[in-house]
């Protein structure tokens, strides 16, 4: 069986960088006192703190960095006491920058300036030994170890500035990074709702046209059948109930073309300040009258001091109901131990810099598959083993024309979710 490398080491993704912090530590190994096995250790231990660091600070964000400068300082307490008579006098103190300079990378101005004052006296804990053996500290003496401890503040001052106004930077990227894809969604959205328009602009029209024409014959087979069930109506019973059926499923096409021509025809709106909250509820009542015995659990989520919208109360009640109808209608598809919920959410939104305000529709039904949700507003698009396709375009129509949005938003875990907005700016 082949030996396998930690996963510990596998994560370090040591690098350039790793291999300068190599040469330069085992310069200092190298140094005089060069036999001084503890000194080598201690550099050894200061070389594995560095490379681990990174590692330590990815597993451990909050604890990381304040532990890597404790050991390094301890670590460089210890090079020092070794490194010296009098381990203040080492010509390795030097080592105190790298914690020092670690706390000003990890840490605000704050702890920076804390961390760099347990680095100092750390460093002036090594006086003790000194002054127990009652050797007089000069007044140039104590004047040198002051400008080490000045230095250490100002490396903690400089590397800090610098490193947070690195993290603002980034931060400002991150941001930026964060508005540039929300732009981008915006777009995505914008483009998909001119190509809906278009495609409903070119049906609409075509729309306008067979219905006017299929019109006029539907009249005459209408009347003609009409007039045969009334004239063979004692003498020929069975030619009289085949007229009837004729002349019902022309009523049934005539329904059908009356709806291509709402599609087809420009909505005169009459637009007048609405509270969205009163239409939703109105369409609530209207859609829960054609499912009297239904279990769906109703819950509205309504903010108060809802704005008021320009719009027009009947059109944007045919949105609502067909939005809640279909929502009924796609939960009662679910198996009875399915939860069944109906969330209608209305709150003050803002879209593109307009203000408004959005309505949701969402159910727990089984929803809709991923590959459908850019054709569901395309006209004659159905899964309804019943049913023309005309419902939703008819409603996108309806919301664009007063110059809203609508978009079927992901609903977690399961069901649709239709997202509703509304201006609050006339036109």
């Amino acid at each position: 069986m082949l030996d396998r490398e930690p996963s510990a080491i596998r994560d370090l993704n040591l690098g350039w960088m790793d291999l300068i912090w190599l040469v330069f530590l085992g310069g200092l190994a190298l140094l005089p006192p060069r036999y001084e096995i503890h000194k080598q250790l201690i550099l050894l231990a200061i070389l594995v703190v560095q490379l681990l660091e990174g590692w330590v600070i990815e597993r451990l964000p909050e604890r990381g960095p304040a532990y890597s400068v404790l050991i390094k300082i301890l670590l460089a307490t210890l090079l020092l006491d070794h490194t010296g008579e009098i381990g203040i006098n080492s010509s390795y103190f030097p080592i105190y920058f790298l914690p020092v300079v670690t706390a000003a990378i990890y840490f605000g101005t704050l702890g920076a300036m804390a961390w760099t004052t347990i680095a100092s006296l750390a460093y002036l804990s090594l006086l003790f030994p000194a002054l127990q053996e009652e050797v007089d500290m000069t007044p140039e003496g104590m004047g040198i170890l002051a400008i080490r401890v000045l230095f250490f503040y100002i490396a903690a001052i400089l590397v800090n500035r610098f490193a947070v106004e690195n993290r603002r930077q980034v931060q400002r990227l991150e941001d930026l990074s964060s508005k540039l894809e929300e732009t981008n969604r915006q777009l995505g959205r914008a483009e998909a709702d001119a190509r809906r328009a278009e495609r409903l602009a070119a049906l609409g029209q075509l729309s306008a046209g067979l219905a006017h024409e299929i019109r006029n014959p539907l009249g005459v087979i209408k009347g003609s059948a009409d007039m045969l069930s009334h004239k063979v109506a004692q003498s020929e019973p069975l030619v009289a109930e085949l007229a009837g059926y004729i002349s019902s499923e022309v009523n049934r096409l005539n329904a059908l073309v009356v709806r291509f021509l709402d599609f087809a025809r420009p909505s005169k709106l009459e637009l007048r300040p609405e509270r969205i909250s009163e239409i939703v509820d109105r369409a609530l009542d209207a859609a829960v009258a054609s499912f009297p015995n239904t279990s769906v659990k109703i819950e509205r989520r309504y903010t108060s001091n809802l704005p008021n919208v320009p719009a027009d109360a009947q059109f944007c009640e045919q949105v609502f109901v067909n939005l809640i109808t279909n929502a009924f209608q796609s939960m009662q598809m679910q198996e009875p131990s399915f939860e069944k919920i109906l969330r209608l959410s209305i709150a003050p939104e803002s879209l593109n810099g307009e203000s408004g305000v959005g309505v949701i529709v969402e159910d727990t039904g089984p929803g809709v598959p991923l590959e459908l949700r850019e054709q569901i507003f395309n006209p004659f698009f159905t899964s309804k083993k019943e049913g023309v396709g005309l419902g939703l375009s008819i409603v996108a129509k309806i919301v664009d024309d007063h110059r809203g949005r609508i978009r079927l938003e992901e609903n977690i875990p399961r069901g649709a979710r239709f997202h509703v907005f509304f201006p609050t700016a006339g036109q």
